[in-house]
């Protein structure tokens, strides 16, 4: 029994000292003056550094950097791709560039939303003044026509009523008039005086 539970013991121990690791991507590559770098490095390279290859050997290559100095590598290190941090970079500021680009498109689409909004609003208003306009100057149309359609039905014709009473006007007239003359003659023949 002790040997089963020093066994587990043991076993669990093990099994809590395990832990997750990772090789690491970052290299250091000595950059050297002899052929086969069997001398010290005169520089260090780390991954990613891009080369210029100027010649290769079965397992070395001469190689120049951007900034023009030129030495001895391992060629095995070498590779034709880009190492993987470096892509992870390249994409990470890609993601970080389209997703301003994101941002501004958005606010782009929310002010242009709000001007679709306005617009729209003015239009339903300009829709509904037309409308408006439209029955009033159909109502007016139809009031045009009935007069343009009465005016033809008394054009030659007077309306009695206003024949009447103009006729009722020029008789009240002419007989205040007829009064007035008679008085006035009636007092020059007499004087001045009012004689009835």
């Amino acid at each position: 029994m002790k040997r089963l539970l020093l066994i587990s013991l043991l076993l669990s121990s093990t099994a809590l000292a395990q832990e997750t690791a990772y090789i690491t991507d970052v290299l250091q590559l000595g950059l050297h003056r002899a052929e086969d770098t069997s001398d010290s490095p005169f520089r260090n390279l780390v991954s990613g550094t891009e080369l210029t290859v100027l010649e290769r050997r079965p397992n070395y290559a001469r190689v120049r950097t951007t900034d023009g100095a030129e030495g001895w590598v391992r060629s095995a290190f070498l590779v034709d791709e880009k190492p993987a941090r470096l892509r992870v970079a390249e994409l990470e500021s890609e993601i970080e560039r389209l997703e301003r680009e994101l941002a501004a498109a958005i606010e782009a689409r929310d002010s242009v939303a709000g001007d679709v909004e306005h617009l729209v609003a003015q239009a339903e208003r300009d829709i509904a003044i037309a409308a408006a306009e439209r029955d009033t100057l159909a109502r007016l149309q139809q009031e045009n026509d009935d007069y343009a359609e009465r005016f033809e039905q008394y054009r030659g014709a007077l309306p009695w009523k206003w024949v009447v009473a103009a006729l009722v006007v020029m008789l009240g007239a002419g007989f205040a008039g007829g009064w007035f003359w008679l008085d006035a003659s009636i007092r020059r023949r007499y004087g001045g005086f009012r004689v009835f």
